[in-house]
């Protein structure tokens, strides 16, 4: 599903964020990638979703070597990648349900196709009952789960999520964590990408812990060992 093949990158000031990276992510996984701040690990995220070029290096993503992936293309890469970010990104102006749908209509989905997907995805999450709510009405666990909801819409092969639980108190924290735990168990591939030495642990799951840029560690049912 996700393979790097020797992939470097080094920016303009020719600080390098990641060295001969070379690792496999298979359908279906579920992933920690670990390390402390400045080792790599929203560099590796921002390259999975081709916002950032690798400087060597060979990157596919389901068979498609996104490498040197044309602008033109991003998008259709990036519907098969669902991204939850940490500062959650939403439109204040706009309810839960818009927020959701904003996804689809930027992507020029049909209304009908729209008022079918959004209120299944906003179920999956949870928040059935709060559609009409706006962003500032929301908790952050809360906030964070419409987050979710906006990167399923496209039924993602593959969800990334960037510090997802960075600004939440330690029981929403978990609660996200779970939440991407049942999404993993629909067949959806997750990439985790986070500091958080309990979530980690309490996952049991694959980890692959960085320093300087570098892969230290890959264990199959790992800890966070930093």
């Amino acid at each position: 599903m996700i393979k790097f093949k020797k992939v470097s990158k080094l920016y303009p000031d020719k600080t390098p964020a990641a060295k001969d990276l070379n690792f496999s992510i298979r359908p279906g996984e579920f992933v920690s990638i670990v390390g402390q701040s400045g080792t790599g690990k929203t560099t590796i995220a921002k390259m999975i979703i081709a916002e950032e070029e690798p400087t060597a290096g060979n990157i596919i993503i389901g068979g498609w070597d996104i490498t040197n992936i044309k602008n033109s293309d991003i998008p259709v890469l990036r519907r098969q990648i669902g991204v939850v970010f940490q500062d959650f990104k939403l439109l204040p102006k706009k309810n839960i349900f818009e927020n959701v749908a904003f996804a689809m209509e930027v992507s020029g989905a049909k209304k009908e196709d729209i008022n079918k997907v959004v209120p299944q995805v906003l179920k999956i999450v949870g928040l059935t009952k709060k559609t009409d709510r706006f962003p500032n009405q929301l908790s952050g666990g809360e906030r964070q789960r419409v987050v979710i909801a906006r990167s399923l819409v496209h039924h993602p092969k593959i969800i990334v999520a960037d510090e997802p639980t960075g600004n939440l108190d330690s029981i929403n924290a978990h609660d996200i964590v779970n939440l991407l735990l049942k999404i993993n168990q629909f067949g959806t591939t997750v990439v985790l990408v986070t500091h958080n030495h309990d979530i980690v642990n309490s996952i049991k799951k694959r980890v692959i812990t960085l320093d300087g840029g570098q892969i230290i560690s890959d264990q199959k049912t790992g800890k966070y060992i930093l």
